[in-house]
């Protein structure tokens, strides 16, 4: 980090503008040269040159730089060999991006986003947490975004495995947001990163959010909506994945939820129907290697129990809970790996039956 790159990342250009002009200049310093100098090029014109000047401004320069050495955060620009190579394909990627933790791994081959409600239900809370363990296991990383929600039912399960995680703010590094989430924020830095594309000391605005979703689709190979609303911020998430020819795998729900309108539109509107944790690993072209480590051919006892309770007529959600007496929250899991496992489908109206076209 110099003041160079300082002066160019708060320079209030577009990025698409920003990185042309590293491409042909080669360095930001060149850049600086060309801009006080007044010689001509074809890429900087008067207006270029006017916020490159404003830009320049010693006082915040050296208070940013400051600021940077104190909270012990780190920089990486997109020239450098440790920037997000996934972000590197797009030529409106932030310049700078400001972290905490270990970014390297962002460059690992296996990475998945996944999103959801702020206000999610148990059916999501399920959904999340066993996708999770499946990726855990296999050393997929996770990308969220630290909301309320899906977003920390998601990184929550990475630290318990002890597995990588990262969290893309829409504030600036040093502004945890929501705040509840502080020991979270704390806990992902240890075993994972926290990423920002905002300068230290940006507050969460909301038009900060739509920002840097276009970042949390662009670092996974496939984007996964859990759960949303109609109007959720998740669906901005999931429009930036098409643009950039992601993967979008859309978790279907009830059709009278609220936390279903969303993922049920994405799916209405021709996104891939999330239906078995298979369809991951087919688009990572990896092997799901929790098929033979953690589960046996056989059901586990609990799996057996309520498999046993659900025959060819379809059986309701709350009679299969009085039948078995399992606590409704594990059942919702059970039920859900069931599913996963292609035993049992769930129909409409909250209904199961066994899959008798399991292949």
């Amino acid at each position: 980090m110099n003041e160079y790159e300082i002066w160019f990342a708060i320079s209030k250009l577009p990025y698409s503008i920003k990185n042309n002009l590293v491409k042909q200049f080669g360095n930001v310093a060149r850049i600086w040269h060309h801009t006080i100098s007044y010689e001509k090029h074809s890429l900087i014109n008067d207006k270029i040159i006017l916020a490159l000047k404003e830009a320049w401004d010693m006082e915040l320069i050296k208070y940013i730089s400051k600021k940077i050495l104190s909270e012990g955060i780190n920089t990486v620009v997109i020239t450098d060999e440790m920037y997000p190579n996934r972000l590197k394909e797009y030529d409106d990627s932030p310049y700078m991006l400001f972290y905490k933790g270990d970014i390297t791994k962002l460059n690992d081959p296996y990475n998945i986003s996944i999103v959801g409600s702020r206000t999610c239900t148990s059916y999501g809370i399920n959904v999340t947490n066993i996708i999770c363990e499946h990726m855990n296991n296999n050393k997929v990383n996770i990308i969220s975004g630290m909301a309320r929600g899906i977003d920390s039912i998601a990184h929550e399960n990475c630290i318990k495995n002890n597995s990588y995680t990262c969290a893309v703010l829409g504030s600036g590094i040093d502004v945890v947001y929501p705040k509840e989430n502080y020991s979270l924020y704390k806990n992902i830095i240890k075993n994972g990163c926290v990423i920002s594309q905002f300068l230290p000391g940006t507050k969460p605005y909301a038009y900060n959010f739509p920002i840097r979703n276009k970042i949390i689709s662009a670092l996974g190979d496939v984007l996964i909506v859990v759960e949303a609303n109609d109007k959720s911020g998740s669906l901005i998430t999931a429009t930036y994945a098409i643009e950039q020819g992601k993967e979008v795998l859309a978790v279907p729900g009830n059709i009278f939820s609220s936390q279903s309108k969303g993922t049920n539109k994405l799916i209405k509107e021709g996104a891939n129907i999330f239906t078995n944790i298979e369809q991951i690993f087919d688009i990572l072209h990896i092997k799901n290697n929790i098929q033979e480590t953690k589960f046996s051919k056989s059901m586990k006892p609990l799996e057996k129990t309520v498999y046993e309770k659900i025959d060819n007529t379809p059986l309701h959600f709350d009679d299969i809970l009085r039948a078995t007496k399992i606590d409704i929250k594990q059942l919702y899991e059970v039920l859900f790996e069931l599913q996963l496992k292609d035993e049992i489908m769930c129909i409409s109206g909250n209904y199961f039956v066994k899959n008798n076209k399991k292949v």
